[in-house]
């Protein structure tokens, strides 16, 4: 095949004053060199009303806010045949809300897009979230800085790992010098400190100006320099402002001698001669959300003592001992460390030459190294598949059909009380009331829609009846909430059973990081640290899984929370001392019985472990789920869930029926979740097989589900499928969908095609019709005679988790 030869970038570009055109820039120049026989070029976006003196390099410009010049830049780079783009993301630089026009360039290119992201949004808004999970799925791969991305990647936008290159910020192959010979060339003397970067709000430099007094007693001499010119958008909006006022201050603290203002954006060997002068660097960022810092990258990578807030980026590079953290906006922790450094030699140098030592692999040829091996994958992938049709995926497969999202039957189920529990066929049985679990499930799915960018297929109105229900059905005079309440609005208990508070805990948790209404939010964030302490005393092991689930959700957004965090601990390590005491041979599982909801519980420890970052729970999570899926694959291949007339059975291997529609949920929850821990495919592939059992791949080849309606039966019979439709089954086969059908949208693991594109004699031959919106997806189907082994999928990383590697 013809090898990678041409190679365009997108981003800013010098003489552009910012952060992302310096490292266009210097990427650009890393890569050429890198490789002299490969072709480059660069499309550069310019701020609207701004004319910039572009170096030869730079091939084409786009006016941000010029729709069209996006689309003839997407012409450009076809026509030019260029084998790889690689976009450099950062919101604010692409014009359109949330930056979308980019994604009008994007949609058009014919070859492979590698993404830098430099800013991934912990909380994105919905805008945002869907112009990036567009941009994601434009892109071939996409690269992180930090090893927060890549988590960030996968819980907030699902995308699989194995799509994910952590690549670190890269920096100049600078000798490792004593600051006295930059200082001389500089007219400088004393002890320095230094801060550079286009000076904005958010660096935090008052801080560093407000402990100047202290350090000036332990060390007369310091010097504080902040270099770099005010920031282009905040000169133009508010001219020297803030400059003024941190000037101001220096004043007011009498320390003019001690703090001076360069207000210049120095070219490259002037800034490696101020780093060089410097013995202490210090980043005094006002908050965590900064993934990565080139300020901070080059001085680290200049073997500089490094004293920094805790953001993102930082924490990881300034590790073990690699330089030292402070608290946000604390003058009196920086004064205290920095002093202590500056009077310090021997403790100052030992922590330069660690920095110094680790940042190697972070210089620009490294860098250049690693992105031109994936630049060369991507166009390597991109010619396979071109030459690859759809059909010649192994044998055997299977087509799987993920339907859109209908809630018309879930909608004829509820009322102005919530959603009832049953239906007698497709009509809703008042008879048996409501139940808070199923309408914590009803929670669930409309935080799921939220959370998909589907959020307007379900009301205000419906989400607020099912919040509300849920907030009657807590009782504060026992602290649970209760379950059962009848048609006429009577409780019919004080509390309910453990595993339906565990499950409210988990909708509340989730409705607090992703509904669409930031009041109802805080209401569930508040909800949920009430009625937590309840769990303590629970002996269920699927409340567990439940609360755990929550709690992963709730943790996310409340990381200081020492209450919930012990508590997560508390559950995790009960669940792992539950399958060592039940654990044998031939039984490699939580109890001695399979009950319902089964993949709860390995789904708890995987996602908690991957939260907290804790080894042996994946490890146990990974081994327990494996384990139940060599019970629950029929000799056929195709999905089989535990049937409900096992439950009880003591070590037993479980019957095939009844099956339920809850099983497979949990089954497709937690294969995702395994597949998240190294993108291992055989478990994607066991998530879509058990997403097929709802649509026919099951032992009877018959339809669960009425893709027109969004209706599911409540199960399958030995000779028959129920046909009454409850909420428990619509509602399992909903939030399933949405999960596949928000896997699928951001997997590069399986082939998709829209439903209106198949052609009739297609791989969609003899499906059921289903509305445009629809999508086939090949799937494994196993030989009869090779069925997953018990221990599952992904078994060479569950050995590695467990040795720590």
């Amino acid at each position: 095949m013809t090898p990678l030869q041409r190679v365009a970038f997108i981003g800013n570009h010098l003489p552009r004053r910012c952060g992302i055109a310096t490292f266009t820039h210097d990427l650009h120049r890393a890569v050429s060199l890198y490789r002299l026989d490969l072709e480059t070029g660069v499309v550069v976006m310019t701020d609207a009303g701004r004319i910039y003196d572009y170096p030869v390099a730079v091939q084409f410009q786009i006016n941000d806010e010029v729709i069209g010049e996006y689309i003839q830049a997407a012409d450009f780079l076809n026509d030019a045949r260029f084998d790889v783009v690689c976009l450099q993301h950062e919101y604010g630089i692409f014009g359109g809300e949330a930056g979308r026009n980019i994604v009008e360039l994007l949609s058009r290119l014919e070859m492979p897009v590698v993404t830098t992201l430099h800013t991934i949004l912990a909380k994105p808004t919905s805008v945002q979230h869907e112009v990036m999970s567009q941009i994601i799925d434009a892109s071939s791969k996409l690269i992180v800085m930090a090893e927060k991305g890549r988590e960030l990647l996968r819980s907030v936008h699902s995308v699989p790992a194995r799509k994910i290159e952590i690549i670190p910020h890269g920096i100049p192959d600078f000798p490792f010098l004593e600051p006295h010979h930059a200082k001389a060339k500089l007219g400088l003397a004393g002890k320095t400190i230094l801060t550079f970067g286009l000076l904005s709000p958010s660096k935090g430099i008052e801080t560093v100006i407000d402990a100047m007094p202290t350090i000036i007693k332990s060390c007369p001499s310091a010097l504080y320099v902040v270099l770099g010119a005010t920031h282009p958008n905040l000169l133009r909006n508010e001219g020297e402002t803030y400059r003024d006022r941190l000037m101001a201050r220096v004043r007011e603290l009498g320390v003019e001698e001690h703090v001076t203002f360069c207000n210049q954006f120095v070219d490259q060997a002037t800034l490696l001669d101020y780093i060089s002068m410097c013995d202490v660097y210090v980043t005094p960022y006002l908050n965590e959300f900064q993934m990565t810092s080139g300020t901070l990258a080059y001085s680290f990578g200049l073997g500089k003592t490094v004293v920094s807030t805790p953001y993102w980026h930082a924490k990881e590079l300034l590790a073990d001992g690699r330089g030292i953290l402070v608290p946000f906006s604390d003058s009196a922790a920086i004064g205290r460390e920095i002093s202590g450094l500056l009077t310090n030699n021997v403790r100052s140098l030992a922590m330069r030459k660690r920095a110094y030592a680790s940042s190697r692999s972070m210089t620009w040829a490294q860098v250049a190294k690693r992105y031109v091996a994936v630049f060369a994958d991507a166009h390597e992938r991109a010619l396979h598949e071109a030459v690859l049709p759809l059909s010649s995926v192994d044998v055997p497969t299977k087509v799987a059909v993920v339907p859109e999202v209908k809630i018309d039957h879930f909608l004829s189920l509820c009322d102005n009380t919530g959603i009832l529990q049953h239906a007698v066929y497709s009509v809703a049985d008042r008879s048996h009331g409501y139940c808070v679990d199923d309408n914590a499930r009803a929670l669930l799915l409309s935080c799921a829609l939220a959370y998909s960018g589907d959020a307007q297929l379900l009301s205000e109105i419906n989400t607020a009846r099912f919040a509300a229900f849920v907030q009657h059905a807590w009782n504060p005079a026992s602290r649970r909430f209760r379950n059962f309440m009848s048609y006429d609005r009577r409780w019919l208990e004080e509390a309910g059973s453990e595993d339906s508070h565990g499950r409210t805990l988990w909708a509340l948790a989730e409705c607090a990081r992703a509904d669409s209404d930031p009041s109802r939010r805080v209401w569930a964030a508040a909800l949920f640290k009430t009625a937590l302490p309840a769990v303590e005393e629970f002996s269920s092991p699927r409340a567990w899984a439940f609360s755990l689930l929550g709690l992963n959700a709730y943790c996310a957004l409340a990381a200081g929370d020492l209450f919930a965090n012990g508590m997560r601990k508390l559950l995790a390590d009960r669940l792992m001392a539950l399958f060592v005491a039940n654990q044998h041979d031939d039984w490699l599982w939580f109890e001695n019985v399979l009950a319902y909801d089964n993949a709860r519980l390995p789904h708890a420890l995987i996602q908690t472990g991957l939260a907290t970052n804790t080894a042996p729970y994946v490890a146990t999570g990974l081994r327990s789920l494996g384990w139940l899926m060599s019970f629950q694959t029929a000799s056929s291949g195709s999905f089989r869930p535990v049937g409900s007339k096992s439950f009880g059975k003591i070590r037993q291997k479980p019957d095939a029926f009844d099956q339920q529609p809850v099983e497979a949920a949990a089954t497709i929850a937690a294969c995702l979740a395994a597949e998240r821990v190294n993108g291992d495919e055989e478990w994607s592939q066991a998530a879509m097989r058990a997403f097929a059992w709802f649509l026919g791949e099951n032992d009877l080849h018959m339809a669960l589900i009425d893709p027109s309606t969004g209706s599911c039966s409540d199960g399958l019979h030995p000779d028959r499928s129920n046909e009454n439709k409850g909420a428990e089954s619509v509602l399992s086969y909903l939030l399933a969908l949405v999960e596949i059908r928000q896997f699928v949208a951001t997997s590069s693991v399986v082939r998709t095609k829209p439903a209106s594109k198949l052609s009739s004699n297609g791989n969609g031959a003899g499906l059921p019709r289903l509305p445009p919106g629809s999508i086939f997806v090949p799937i494994q189907i196993p030989e009869p005679a090779e069925p997953l082994p018990a221990s599952g999928p992904g078994q060479g990383r569950r050995q590695a988790l467990q040795t720590g590697d």
